[in-house]
Parts: structure tokens; C-alpha cells; sequence
């Protein structure tokens, strides 16, 4: 019986690489998260592959990611946070996977961004809550097609129990 594979989608911050982890662990799949793959692959950061070779560039990699990892079953694949915006890289995906879309409030999301240790290019502005804000609501739509979970306020670990029963239930 094939394994379908789930793929997090959603803002920075809402938890992909943490939740992902864990439900890879309870759901014994492997976890694969394409901005450290990505990054394995170029040999540098992103921010820095971002100012050195551009946008367009680093969205080219995410495609050619999307379409390998559409091949593959038994994954937990975290994705960049604008990855699944893209209807090839969607269309990609879901061949294989179903799709959920973490999310948060605005305000959660810059406390966890500033806490964790990564540079966010996006966010090197004056006011980071007025940017995500506006980032959220340019992508809203977007992220809207997707089963939606809320992480405010709950534990990771409560998070994964509740995406592997889902996933298990089919």
C-alpha cells in the first residue's frame, strides 16, 4: 500500500520543520525539509544564494525539487514558505501527498521568528509585524486552497498527534 506523503505548507514561523519532524517520527515516514535540502544542494544559505543569484533562480530550484519529491512516497516534506504557492509546484505535490497549511497569528509568528536563530531576508525591515501582516494577506488566498491548522497557542508535539491521526484516518 503506497504511502502518501504529507507536505506543510504556510507561513514562516507556523512550525513546518518542527511539526514535520514529529510527525515523520510517529508516522515512521522520512522528513525532508526543501529549504535545508535546497541549501545541501547549493552549498550556501539561502538569503545568501537569494542577494547573490536572485528570486527567480532560487524559485527554479524549489520546481525542480517539487518534481523530484512528487516521484517519492512515505515523506513528511516540509516546504519554503512560498513553495506551495506556485500551481506547478502544487500540481507536483498533491500527485502524491496530501497538503496542509500551518498557520498562526501574525504576532506568534515574529516572537518564533525571533527566537529561532535564522535570518529571515523578508523580514530585515523596520517594522517585521507590519511586513508579515501584509506578506499574510498577499498570500492568503494562496494558502486558503489547503486544510488549515492552527498552531497558536499549542505545543508542537499536540500539533503532529493531530496531523498523523488525520493522516492515518485518511
Amino acid at each position: 500500500m503506497p504511502k502518501t506523503n504529507v507536505v506543510l505548507t504556510g507561513f514562516m514561523g507556523t512550525g513546518k520543520t518542527t511539526i514535520g519532524r514529529l510527525v515523520a517520527e510517529k508516522l515512521n515516514y522520512e522528513f525532508i525539509d526543501t529549504d535545508q535540502l535546497i541549501e545541501e544542494q547549493i552549498g550556501c544559505t539561502i538569503a545568501y544564494f537569494f542577494r547573490v543569484k536572485g528570486e527567480a533562480a532560487f524559485r527554479k530550484l524549489e520546481a525542480e525539487l517539487a518534481q523530484e519529491l512528487s516521484h517519492r512516497e512515505g515523506l513528511v516534506i516540509s516546504t519554503g514558505g512560498r513553495m506551495m504557492l506556485d500551481p506547478v509546484n502544487t500540481a507536483a505535490l498533491e500527485k502524491s501527498g496530501r497538503v496542509f497549511c500551518l498557520v498562526a497569528t501574525p504576532e506568534e509568528i515574529l516572537e518564533r521568528v525571533a527566537t529561532d536563530g535564522n535570518v529571515r531576508p523578508l523580514l530585515q525591515v523596520s517594522n517585521p509585524l507590519e511586513h508579515i501582516i501584509e506578506l499574510m494577506q498577499q498570500r492568503e488566498k494562496g494558502y486558503k486552497r489547503f486544510s488549515q491548522l492552527d498552531t497558536t497557542g499549542k505545543h508542537p508535539e499536540e500539533i503532529a498527534v493531530e496531523l498523523a491521526e488525520l493522516v492515518q484516518g485518511q
